[in-house]
């Protein structure tokens, strides 16, 4: 029947009989054989024949949206099954943001290993566009990224923490001993942001304008780049979640304020809406697990 509906299709989507049978490869009084055999499989009329015209039935209309989305879930199904068939072909492409420090990213790659082992799990890092532009283009299956833009319906967009944003400093600092900071307040002192030199300018500006930081900026390559400085006493960093320091002989963490008013930062997992494969949804739910229950207040 699967045949069957995807001439029906064609001669629908074509407005021809002739030009389907062309598309498919098959005579065009063989088409027509095969959409009266579907007919009488379903026990129902789809077409209404005028001549060398026709129409579609109510009911024609109904089953030809249907067997859009059918057919579309048919194929990706297929897809999927010959992917786990081949072993060699199994494979989890996953980003995530270069300047994220929660454990909670590796710990879903660690449970996903253990639970598939015979798929290959891809890793890349990024700033927020760089990870952006590589799933637009297909290079990776998700990624987990801040949210700086509207949501998208091209893929899925699916929230797994929302917190409160905090600098980390060097302990000696006199600024680690405040319960927060204002952003006016760190004017004088260098913002250090884990960027590529060719996402340098667009961080920046992100931090200035959106954050509100007014200060210079130094950038690193990677996050432990980035702590050498803070523990330095070059400047500070932008960290997602909580109070706990990483290493309180080293770092204090200090809540961030603008006018007054927490910064929150919320962080996702993405992923193409027409690419929803077994993997990339388990390893979206492993990865969401990792996260409080109460992160996305």
């Amino acid at each position: 029947m699967i045949k069957q509906i995807k001439y029906f299709q064609a001669v629908v989507r074509h407005k021809s009989f002739t030009e389907a049978a062309e598309e498919c490869f098959i005579s065009q009084s063989a088409i027509s054989q095969q959409i009266q055999a579907l007919e009488q499989e379903l026990g129902v009329k789809l077409l209404n024949r005028q001549n060398r015209k026709f129409s579609l039935t109510p009911a024609g209309e109904h089953f030809y949206r249907k067997s859009l989305m059918l057919i579309a879930d048919f194929e990706r199904m297929c897809s999927e099954t010959v992917r786990i068939a081949n072993k060699e072909l199994m494979e989890l492409r996953v980003g995530y943001l270069k300047c994220y420090g929660g454990q909670e990213f590796r710990l879903a790659v660690a449970e996903f290993s253990e639970k598939y082992p015979d798929v290959s799990v891809q890793i890349i890092n990024g700033n927020h566009e760089d990870l952006y532009a590589v799933l637009r283009d297909g290079g990776v299956d998700l990624i987990l990224n801040d949210q700086r833009r509207a949501f998208s319906d091209e893929y899925v967009n699916h929230i797994l923490m929302t917190s409160e944003c905090y600098i980390e400093i060097a302990a000696r600092n006199p600024i680690a001993a405040l319960e927060y900071v204002e952003t006016e307040d760190l004017k004088n002192i260098p913002c250090i942001l884990v960027a590529s030199p060719e996402q340098q300018e667009t961080e920046r500006i992100y931090y200035r304008e959106i954050v509100g930081i007014q200060g210079d900026f130094l950038f690193a390559e990677n996050l432990e780049e980035a702590r050498l400085l803070v523990a330095g006493g070059k400047g500070f960093m932008p960290v997602e979640g909580g109070k706990h320091e990483p290493d309180a002989a080293a770092f204090g963490r200090v809540l961030l304020k603008r006018r007054g008013n927490p910064i929150r930062r919320a962080y996702c997992v993405f992923w193409k809406a027409d690419n929803s494969g077994y993997y990339i949804e388990d390893f979206a739910d492993m990865l969401e697990s990792k996260f409080p229950a109460d992160g996305k207040a």
